[in-house]
């Protein structure tokens, strides 16, 4: 089956010469959460913004459904929902109102059912009749995503969809996304949040000054990119490694109470056992052994530096 969203060498310059979009390829597989994550000014927003439609690429071919975003864009439009950072509603209008007129201007047919049920699934139904400037930021958020949904597009943008939310609404949010995927909606959302990334994408990519870094499975990034770390807790503190122990490229922390050593866990010999029979030749007495596995945030932030070397 081929790819719901398709870009091809995508490329956007403006007049001034910036180069916001560098040869952007990518593929949208239709039902998966994407994830861009990216530092402010990498790229994202041009890049939703040209699939969208919104933006107009400078070179590169982007489709959607099989359509070509400027030979056929009514019909690649119908197909998108798009949530923009910014809230963006009339204050004065009841929810149910906004929603209706969304609908409207994509040619859809009145349909209070749908309506109805999109605002249920938002947990808008008790705020229905309520005018926008009654509502909170992150209830005018769910009414900016009933608005995308209106018309039932197949895709779903979202950019930064929890920004300026407090931590209770973005979980809430989480479950509303996982929830709109369980329904069939393809969902690419752009965050710098990497625990949104972490808690509900599928696939995550990574952007910075216009080039996609790379695309990767969640589960096939932590274990491609991931290591492992054990961390040794000392009875007592130490002031220095044992010159014994040099081979292991250890470092202390936690003031000198804890002994750290990172290892590739897909290796074929971690060292692990050498080191622990090596530690019983020093005076130091262990305390407590643990492992944890290096976090996305540790990967976005190796691939950023990487690329600014």
């Amino acid at each position: 089956m081929p790819p719901i969203v398709s870009v091809d060498s995508l490329t956007k310059t403006y007049g001034s010469g910036f180069e916001a979009l560098k040869s952007v390829s990518l593929a949208i597989e239709e039902g998966e959460i994407l994830a861009l994550l990216g530092p402010n000014g990498a790229g994202k927003t041009t890049l939703i913004s040209t699939i969208c439609g919104i933006t107009v690429p400078t070179k590169g071919r982007v489709t959607v459904g099989g359509h070509d975003i400027l030979e056929d864009y009514r019909a690649a439009r119908s197909l998108i929902g798009l949530v923009p950072q910014e809230i963006n509603l009339e204050p004065f209008e009841r929810v149910i109102d906004t929603v209706r007129f969304s609908r409207g201007l994509f040619g859809k047919a009145p349909n209070d059912v749908e309506l109805d049920r999109i605002l249920d699934k938002l947990s808008l139904t008790d705020k229905k009749t309520s005018k926008i400037m009654e509502l909170s930021g992150g209830m005018k958020r769910r009414v900016m995503i009933a608005k995308a949904l209106s018309h039932e597009p197949r895709i779903l943008f979202l950019d930064e969809p929890t920004a300026g939310v407090d931590v209770e609404l973005r979980r809430d949010m989480w479950e509303t996304v996982a929830e709109l995927k369980a329904d069939g909606v393809t969902i690419i959302l752009t965050t710098h949040y990497i625990e949104e990334a972490e808690a509900i994408a599928d696939r995550v990519g990574v952007i910075n000054k216009g080039e996609i870094l790379l695309v990767e499975s969640k589960a096939e990034l932590m274990a491609q990119m991931g290591q492992k770390e054990l961390k040794i807790s000392l009875a007592e503190p130490t002031e220095a490694i044992p010159y014994i122990l040099a081979e292991f490229d250890l470092r202390l922390s936690d003031g000198g109470t804890c002994l750290i050593y990172t290892y590739d866990r897909r290796a074929e010999r971690t060292g692990i056992t050498k080191l622990l029979s090596t530690l019983q030749q020093t005076p130091l007495e262990l305390d407590d052994i643990q492992t944890q596995q290096s976090s996305l945030e540790d990967i976005f932030v190796g691939l950023v530096k990487e690329q600014q070397a």
